[in-house]
Parts: C-alpha cells; structure tokens; sequence
C-alpha cells in the first residue's frame, strides 16, 4: 500500500512540474490581455470623446463662464490629453488650435479680472491708503486660474506639443498687460497724494513738508512692494527672468512718477534757496533714510533693466546737489549783511541775518543726519567758497566725521554772523548806537544758542569753540557798550591832577554830568538794551549802577563841603533810580 501511494505522489510530483510552465505563461498572458483590454477601453473613451469634440469646441469658443471655470479647465485638459490619440495631422493640429483657444479665453479672464481691480475711484488726497486692495473673492478666482495657467504646455516642458509656442506667447503677453495695469493704476492712485505733498509744500512748514514728500515716498515703496508679492502671486509664468521682467513693466510707471514728482519739488526749491533749505534737507533726510529699501526692491528688476540705473539714487543726488549748495550760500547771505542796506546804522534792533541765523540753527537739530551726511560729502571746510578750514578744529577721539564736520560748520555760522555785526558796528559814526546795536544782537545769538535754546538739542552740535565765541564777544560787547555810554559820565567827574581845583570847575563838572546823564536817558527811550532778556538786561543794569554810583558818591563826597545844592539836580539815589529805569 505504501509503495501504491509513493508511486502516486511521484507521478504528481511530475505533473505538477511540467504544468507550471504552462501556467506561468498563462498568467503572462491573462496580463497582457487585460493591459490591452485597457488600452481598448481608452481608446474608446478617447474616439467616444472625439465624436463629441463639437462639443468640447463649443464649450472651448464660448469661453470660461462665471461659476464654471472647473468645466472649462476640464474641457482643455482633456483636450491636452487626447491630442497624443488623434489618428491624423489634421486632427493633431485641430485639437492644438482648440487648446490655443483655450489658453486665450483663460488669458482674457484673467486681463478681465484684473482690468477690474485696477480701475475705478482712487483715493483722495490725504488718504492713509494708497490702492484699494484685491477682493477676497477674486484674488481666490486669480489664483485658481493662475494655478492651472500655469498647467499648460509651453515649449520647455513640451517641445514637441503643437500649441506651446503660441501658448508661450499668449501667456507672456497676459503677464505683460497685467503688469502694465497694474503699474498704470498704481501711478494712477499715488499721482494725486504726491501732487498734494507738493501743492502743500509752500504753505506748511518746510521741514513737515520735507517729512510729507517722503512720507509719500514711502508709501510708493510700500505699494511697490506690495506689488511685487501679488505679482509673484498671479503671474502664469513665474520664471525668475520673467517674473523681474514683468515686475520692470510694473515699477516703470511709478518711478517715472516719483522722478515727475521730485523733479517739481526740486523746482519749487530752486525758486527760493534760502526759503527752502529746510524742505531739501528734509526730503533728503526721508530719501536718506530708505535708500536701501528700494535698492533691494529695484533689484528684482529683470536683466532688461541696466544694472546703473536707479531712479530712487538718482533723485537722492539731485537733492543731495541743492541741499551742498545751501551752505556756503547761506554764509555768503550772512557776510552780505555786514554791508547793511546801504547808509548810516539807525536803529538799535536785531539785524535780519541775526534773526534768520538763530532760526537757521534751531532747525539743524532737526534734519541733523541730512545735514551731516551732505557736509561730509562737500568736504570739511569747503562751505567757505576757497577760504580753506581754519586751524585748530581737529575730531575729537569717539566722534564719527559727521559729527565733526557739522560742528566746524556750526562753529563757521556762528563766526561769521558775530563778525558782520562786528563790521556793521565799526562802520557806524555814532559809536553809542553802535554799541547798543552790538549788544542786542550778540546777546540774542547768545542767549538762543547758549542760554535758551531754541531747540533742546542745539547745545550739542555747538563745539567748545563756537560757545567760547559766543561769550568772548558778548563781554567785549558789553564792554563797548559800557566805554561809549556811561564813561563819558564817569569822565565828567574825574579831577585832572595837573589842573587847579576851583568852584566854577566843579560847578561845571556837576552840570556836564546831569546833561550827558539827561543824553543817556534820552538815547535809551528809543534805543532799548536787550528786550527779549529780562534777565540779562537786569543784569546789565546793576552793572551800570555799579559803574556809574561810586564815581558820583565819591566826587558828592569830595566836594560837600562846598556850596554846589544849585547844580546838584538829583540825589544819588534818584541818578541810581534813573539808571535802573533804563533796563526796566
């Protein structure tokens, strides 16, 4: 029985390895017959597809419509994946002509959508917003179109597709066009903010209105960059050359703005230096201070664009060049002063330069970084028009060489505005106006630039020197106006040892000094000490009672004993209350 059953399982054994072959084989077969089956199937579907190609034509010709970009993108891609199928050229080519129709119709909804948001009301003057942004809703819509956009077969992915060139084309011209709309629109909405700025500029003050030119500034850069994201976004080819090829198209419209715009704040400057210093070196603080923002944004433009080329710098130089020549313009209208208005010095008041170098200076603090930043570039010293720096101003060790070159050119106004008043002083033939006038305006320099500032930080642009100036020259001011008011009165009591003291001399000394003191008194009542320093012109008037008294009491004392009451008009007191009364 057990030799039955082992024959048995031989012969099996046998079987089972002759059979498995043949069913290997089959199973190669049954495969390969279902793959074939398959392709049968496609091609089917395919030539069932084909037969509804006018169909497929109708929805392609009438275009994407709102609602039903899903259908219409599905209609392309299955034209896109049947064209592979088509039994003849002819066919190839039809189908390639639908799907550029495709490309197209897509194309012009996108230029659509686009035309929409970039039209309509722009914002008014003074906004804080500069462009409307994009609805919600279609910026989704833009980006869905783009996504698929992007989908198509251009001749890099698909060289041998018939529609990818003419594709190509269509896409670059729809990415050209959004460029040039947007572009447009944003030089459009920003056009009417900077013509405000610039209408503003000659009725505000000149440092806001340097802060409001680059405030707009800023808000181009903001828009620009803005720009550029979206644009990054929505392009359909999103190449690199392409896409700083586009983003060129779109700045061109807003920088030649910007240029338009700069170039009418530059001619408002030019009317009118000296009026407008303060705006230049406010704009081109506010230029200053975002220059590399927009040499990293102007970067991105494509290769098109010359590497040299930068708008923004470009209008930095051109403010740059009118703030450098403000400087010496300005020493040479404080020299100018010092030949007066023609004719005799008449009047005790503050000189007009005197007055304009103190709001000169106030503002420095202000736009401190322009100014330094434009010294530095004109040269230490070169403010002087060919005079050469002076000696002795070296830097001092910590300071960066802005901070010096402002405080040798503060030390030079400072300098030059105290030596035409000094020239216009000396030129006068009445050397007690003259002092007066002196006085007055040495020590309102000093008391706006030392004392009181006129801004907080005023003190610290101003150098030792320039401060040692200041006092030095009030003192000798001080003491000019002393020597040519009130000696004469200390004179007319002083005894001349080589001439013999008698009654008719004395008498007349007392009456020379109750009529110089009646001239003093006289002057004074229309050549005021010091108006705008309660406290200094004090001061001055103790130091005149001080000077004056003592002579009197002591030339009263000398002589009481002889009978002098007729020529003696006043007390000692009523003199002191007299003079006191001058510096009320």
């Amino acid at each position: 029985m057990i030799s039955i059953l082992d024959s048995f399982d031989t012969r099996l054994a046998k079987l089972e390895k002759s059979i498995l072959p043949l069913y290997t084989s089959t199973q190669i077969l049954n495969r390969r017959a279902s793959n074939i089956d398959k392709t049968l199937l496609k091609m089917d579907q395919v030539g069932s597809s084909s037969e509804g190609m006018e169909e497929e034509e109708a929805v392609i010709l009438r275009g994407p419509q709102t609602g039903q970009l899903d259908k219409y993108r599905a209609a392309v891609e299955r034209l896109n994946a049947s064209i592979a199928f088509k039994s003849s050229d002819q066919d190839t080519a039809d189908t390639a002509r639908l799907i550029e129709t495709g490309a197209k119709k897509l194309t012009q909804l996108y230029t659509k959508l686009v035309a929409e948001v970039s039209s309509g009301s722009t914002p008014p003057p003074g906004a804080e917003w500069a462009m409307t942004p994009f609805p919600s809703n279609v910026l989704a819509t833009l980006r869905q179109l783009v996504a698929f956009l992007r989908t198509l077969p251009l001749p890099s992915t698909h060289p041998s597709h018939l529609a990818a060139q003419t594709i190509l084309t269509t896409l670059k011209d729809a990415q050209q066009g959004y460029a040039d709309m947007r572009g447009v629109w944003a030089q459009k909405c920003l056009e009417s903010q900077g013509k405000r700025a610039i209408d503003r500029a000659d009725t505000i003050d000149a440092i806001a209105a340097g802060k409001e030119f680059g405030k707009w500034v800023e808000m181009l850069f903001v828009v620009a960059s803005d720009e550029y994201q979206l644009l990054s976004q929505l392009t359909p080819i999103a190449s690199p050359s392409m896409l700083g090829s586009s983003y060129g198209t779109l700045l061109a419209p807003i920088l030649k703005l910007f240029s338009t715009t700069l170039t009418s704040l530059v001619n408002l400057i030019k009317k009118s230096l000296p009026k407008y210093t303060f705006l230049a070196l406010s704009a081109y603080e506010s230029l200053l201070s975002m220059q590399s923002q927009w040499d990293d944004l102007l970067s991105r433009r494509g290769s098109e664009t010359r590497k040299d080329m930068n708008e923004i710098k470009d209008g930095l130089h051109t403010l740059r060049a009118i703030c450098l020549r403000s400087f010496p313009e300005f020493l040479a209208d404080l020299k100018l002063g010092a030949l007066g208005k023609g004719g005799e010095l008449v009047t005790t008041g503050l000189a007009d330069f005197t007055i304009s170098t103190i709001k000169y200076m106030e503002r420095l603090p202000q736009v401190e970084a322009a100014v330094g930043a434009a010294l530095l570039t004109l040269g230490d010293g070169n403010w002087k028009m060919g005079e050469g720096v002076q000696v002795g101003k070296a830097a001092k060790a910590g300071e960066s060489d802005e901070a010096v070159v402002l405080e040798h050119y503060v030390y030079d106004v400072v300098v030059t505005a105290i030596t035409s008043l000094n020239t216009l002083s000396r030129s006068s033939r009445r050397p007690a106006i003259a002092s007066i006038f002196l006085l007055n305006n040495v020590s309102y320099l000093r008391h706006h630039l030392l004392l009181e500032p006129a801004h907080p930080a005023l003190p610290s642009l101003l150098p030792k020197s320039a401060s040692d100036y200041l006092n030095s020259n009030f003192r000798t001011a001080k003491a000019a106006y002393f020597d040519s008011n009130f000696s004469p009165l200390m004179q007319a009591l002083t005894d001349d040892p080589k001439e013999k003291i008698n009654k008719a001399a004395t008498k007349e000394k007392f009456t020379r000094f109750y009529d110089l003191l009646e001239e003093v008194m006289e002057r004074h009542k229309l050549a005021k000490v010091m108006e705008d320093d309660e406290d200094g012109r004090e001061t001055i008037g103790e130091e005149v009672v001080k000077l004056v008294i003592p002579s009197l009491q002591r030339f009263s004392q000398k002589h009481r004993d002889k009978e002098f009451s007729k020529n003696i008009k006043m007390s000692n007191e009523a003199v002191e209350t007299q003079l006191k009364s001058i510096y009320r």
